[in-house]
């Protein structure tokens, strides 16, 4: 039986051809991967941030008018990696269960807060991002405060859909919001048909407490 050896060169060529032909699928692939692990960190530091703060928020027994600002720095100030002072945003909002003069129980809005500290010059005022709040707009801030201002009360309180109907009249619930200008690396990028994800601009997480 006569044996054919390949020359060691020949094989050398093959697989160099062969790793340029994969090299842009396995680099496209290590964008990706990239991105994703990126977002998801991100991801789970902001919903540990709004818990955080919700739970400040609620065992609190001091007023949101007089602690809101301490509350969202302090949860800021444990977000590493992110940049929350540039590139961050927490909102406070106090919601209670009321019934109307139909009998009808809503959800309507008491008290909101933006991370905006005068104090420490944080905030709002530092980075300029205030992505709105999916919760309910507010039309105009308090910009020594960071409070939502001039709420109306009683029936013409502002009213949101969140556990409407859900809470008895009078009880409180904090919900807190928190949203990150997240910068892509790799985002939208192309090989042929495959395209890398994009996670989106704003990251979020609300937490209710």
């Amino acid at each position: 039986m006569r044996t054919v050896h390949r020359p060691v060169q020949a094989e050398s060529g093959i697989a160099a051809i062969e790793f340029a032909l994969l090299l842009p699928l396995l680099v496209f692939l290590v964008m990706a991967v990239s991105d994703f692990a990126r977002g998801l960190q991100a991801n789970m530091v902001l919903i540990n941030l709004s818990r955080e703060a919700a739970n400040l928020a609620s065992r609190s027994k001091l007023q949101l008018t007089d602690n809101s600002q301490a509350i969202i720095g302090a949860v800021a100030a444990s977000a590493p990696p992110l940049d929350m002072k540039n590139k961050g945003m927490l909102y406070i909002t106090k919601l209670m269960g009321y019934k109307d003069s139909s009998g009808t129980m809503t959800t309507v809005v008491l008290e909101q807060y933006r991370w905006d500290d005068s104090k420490n010059n944080t905030g709002f005022r530092v980075s300029g991002y205030a992505p709105v709040s999916k919760l309910w707009s507010c039309p105009s801030w308090n910009t020594s405060t960071g409070a939502c201002s001039n709420i109306a009360t009683g029936a013409s309180a502002p009213k949101v859909a969140l556990m409407s109907g859900s809470l008895f009249d009078g009880e409180i619930i904090f919900v807190v919001e928190s949203f990150y200008k997240f910068n892509l690396l790799f985002g939208d990028k192309k090989l042929g048909s495959l395209t890398v994800p994009n996670f989106g601009t704003n990251l979020y997480s609300m937490t209710v407490f």
